[in-house]
């Protein structure tokens, strides 16, 4: 007999909070799983954002290269045009000299 009291205390026991929880705890447990809902959107958000803020750090990044890149080919570019580097070149590399207006001499096609 004292079994199955402890049975049916225990059923009892079970039916007691099922019935609270369909009855009275409604709008706690609805509240409970919109938390739930709303801290995974969090999360979820919150690693979004982070994934975000390295790619944007990423391109900051390889934009100050590229500008890094950019002021070093405008400074090659303006120290390979110069014009007394190419003389320099010319006259000492090639050993080219001036013609002397006196010396000079044109050459024209005949038809």
């Amino acid at each position: 007999m004292n079994s199955r009291y402890k049975l049916k205390k225990v059923i009892r026991l079970e039916k007691f909070i099922r019935d609270d929880i369909l009855i009275y705890g409604k709008t706690p447990f609805f509240l409970l799983i919109l938390i739930i809902i709303s801290s995974m959107l969090i999360i979820n958000i919150t690693y979004q954002t982070r994934l975000l803020i390295i790619e944007h750090e990423k391109i900051i990044l390889e934009e100050k290269l590229l500008d890094i890149e950019w002021r070093n080919l405008i400074l090659e570019e303006s120290t390979l045009g110069n014009s007394n580097r190419i003389e320099d070149i010319a006259l000492t590399k090639l050993h080219m000299q001036y013609i002397d207006p006196l010396n000079e001499r044109k050459i024209s096609m005949k038809d």
